[in-house]
């Protein structure tokens, strides 16, 4: 969600995971659908070192990226990193997953201003 938000606010973004799903949540496609955001072709992808390193900023959404990140980056990237502490809409009805993205989109449009 918070990728495609990111497009629609002109910024460069790319969303991965420490432990990744097979696909993109159902529940969550449709309530970027809602928000006439079609994100069900998109693929889950891992996190890499590589992205954290070549990142300016990395948002985490309350889980810890410190299963992919060797000490020495997350000491580094301690300056670029904010957690949003947000829920995970796994397993939430679609109103809960409406009310999780409404926040990213409230906070990934903070990140454009």
């Amino acid at each position: 969600m918070a990728e495609a938000f990111a497009h629609r606010y002109g910024l460069k973004a790319s969303s991965a995971g420490t432990v990744p799903a097979p696909k993109v949540n159902p529940t969550v496609v449709r309530a970027m659908q809602e928000e006439g955001i079609d994100i069900s072709r998109n693929k889950p992808k891992m996190l890499t070192i590589e992205m954290i390193e070549e990142a300016d900023l990395v948002v985490t959404m309350g889980c810890s990226v410190e299963a992919v990140c060797p000490r020495p980056v997350l000491a580094k990237m301690r300056k670029k990193l904010i957690d949003w502490n947000l829920e995970d809409p796994r397993g939430k009805s679609l109103g809960e997953a409406g009310k999780i993205r409404d926040e990213i989109e409230a906070r990934v449009r903070t990140l454009s201003e």
